[in-house]
């Protein structure tokens, strides 16, 4: 498995597998894939990363985004790991938030936020396993196809960057 840097020529892979995440019901809230425009507008140029197999296979994808436009938190970002139905338990996810926290820490962020629904139990368990701390939750903070879900807050301060 390699960890390659994605970029518009590859966003299909990205959509493929964001559209796998959205199918589970407890990935995001979103219900639709969005389009390169909308998406790349909405994420930090740095941490766009995807690990491929041998067969230039995309098997999952992960971002950093911005938490705020005010300079005081530009050291602060909230990750995205996504990983394709069919590599779903086999160490992507983990290559992925590592490679995440490494480029972070390169570019200055000294705080990831997490914010997952409380029934994605892998996610919550794979940022636990990667540094993450659990800081709290919003209760029924919105609504995904009519139901009210909550979303647990964690986040992993760097131990390196803003000692």
């Amino acid at each position: 498995m390699d960890i390659i840097q994605f970029d518009q020529s590859t966003f299909s892979h990205v959509q493929r597998i964001y559209g796998e995440g959205i199918a589970t019901g407890i990935a995001t809230f979103e219900t639709q894939i969005p389009d390169w425009s909308s998406w790349d507008n909405s994420h930090m140029k740095i941490g766009r990363i995807a690990v491929t197999n041998d067969a230039d296979h995309m098997l999952g994808w992960a971002s950093l985004s911005a938490v705020s436009n005010r300079c005081v938190y530009g050291g602060v970002a909230e990750v995205s790991v996504y990983v394709g139905a069919d590599s779903r338990a086999k160490g992507v996810g983990k290559m992925l938030l590592h490679e995440l926290i490494k480029i972070s820490e390169a570019n200055n962020i000294w705080t990831l936020q997490a914010g997952i629904f409380k029934e994605n139990i892998a996610s919550l368990k794979l940022h636990k396993t990667c540094g993450f701390r659990e800081i709290g939750y919003r209760e029924k903070v919105g609504q995904l196809n009519g139901v009210w879900k909550d979303n647990v807050l964690l986040e992993r301060r760097s131990k390196v960057v803003g000692v």
